[in-house]
């Protein structure tokens, strides 16, 4: 009998190793033994802090239902160790992707496992759905030549969106994070907002901008932030009938919007992005296998695995969350480790 050792939320910032028997092989199907895991600062502490809202399957494009007790995650880079009768052997010893919860060992269908490029490190791998997220938020803002963009939150998202857009041929792309290790993560030249004082106050949900924006606004700004009062500050940047491309996930966080007097006026486009869907206007020539594959182009360009920070084993799974709760600013990137 093989057996898996998973994480669990089981309640507010409260976590569990389970041990848990694996089914036996269909002939479809494969066992992954996982090397690293990534965890999502972003959704993933919405869970652990049980800041999102009982959601069932027909509403959550993402996991399915959330609620606890809950085995959450979705960035899994493993070795197959044994194949189903009806898969190629070829398969045996491939380093793959799944999109998993944190656990040591998983059976998957072969088709629902991603091979690694050659030139992708499985560190890099870890970070694939955030960069499909990236390539996505780019996609939705549609940069264009010459426009002024800001990026509003330095974290994994923040930054592989804000290195997606370095190579755009912009007249400005600016970045703004409140910790300094984010901010200065991305080693690129870009400029950096100095104005933004509401920003301190910011993760009390209620706080609006403050500063005067009239000589640094922008065509298009991501709200990247998780900060729902960050939406203030997104849409006081934004020029008239420019963008604000929404692609945090607030859970149940919120804060008033003032989307009155100059708001009313500017005719500002406010655009949901989530990577669960392909943008309408798109989708008659794009799929999920297209932007998988400029995912991957783009995580052997960016080489984001310079910004993991932090290796847990997974048996220290709660130091690692408390980590991120307690002292966010420390970290960039914190990934289980299952190889020693």
């Amino acid at each position: 009998m093989i057996t898996k050792k998973i994480l669990y939320f089981t309640a507010p910032q409260k976590i569990e190793i389970r041990e848990e028997r694996l089914p036996s092989l269909n002939a479809d199907e494969a066992l992954v033994e996982t090397l690293y895991s990534a965890i999502s600062a972003g959704t993933e502490m919405l869970v652990y802090r049980g800041q999102f809202e009982q959601i069932n399957e027909e509403q959550d494009f993402i996991s399915g239902a959330l609620q606890y007790p809950l085995a959450y995650g979705y960035a899994c880079v493993g070795r197959v160790a044994e194949i189903g009768k009806a898969v190629d052997k070829s398969w045996k010893g491939k380093i793959v992707f799944s999109f998993q919860p944190h656990t040591s060992c998983f059976v998957a269908p072969t088709s629902g496992l991603l091979p690694l490029p050659r030139e992708v490190s499985p560190e890099a791998a870890c970070f694939l759905p955030n960069m499909e997220t990236a390539v996505n938020l780019t996609q939705d803002g549609a940069p264009i030549l010459g426009e002024r963009v800001l990026v509003l939150g330095q974290g994994v998202v923040g930054l592989l969106t804000a290195a997606l857009l370095s190579e755009f041929p912009l007249s400005a792309l600016c970045t703004h994070d409140l910790y300094p290790l984010r901010q200065k993560a991305l080693g690129i030249s870009v400029e950096r907002l100095t104005n933004l004082s509401a920003w301190k106050n910011l993760e009390d949900g209620n706080k609006s901008p403050s500063t005067d924006y009239t000589n640094e606004l922008f065509d298009l700004v991501f709200e990247l932030s998780g900060a729902p009062a960050a939406l203030n500050d997104a849409i006081a940047l934004t020029r008239f009938s420019g963008r604000v491309i929404i692609g945090s996930w607030y859970g149940k966080k919120t804060a008033a919007l003032h989307l009155g007097g100059t708001f009313h006026r500017s005719r500002i486009k406010l655009i949901s992005s989530q990577v669960s869907s392909i943008a309408p206007e798109l989708s008659g020539r794009w799929d999920k296998a297209r932007r998988f594959d400029v995912a991957w182009q783009a995580l052997t360009r960016i080489k984001p695995e310079r910004w993991i920070t932090h290796r847990f084993s997974l048996e220290d799974a709660a130091r690692a969350y408390h980590l991120l709760n307690e002292n966010p600013q420390d970290a960039l990137q914190v990934i289980f480790d299952y190889t020693s």
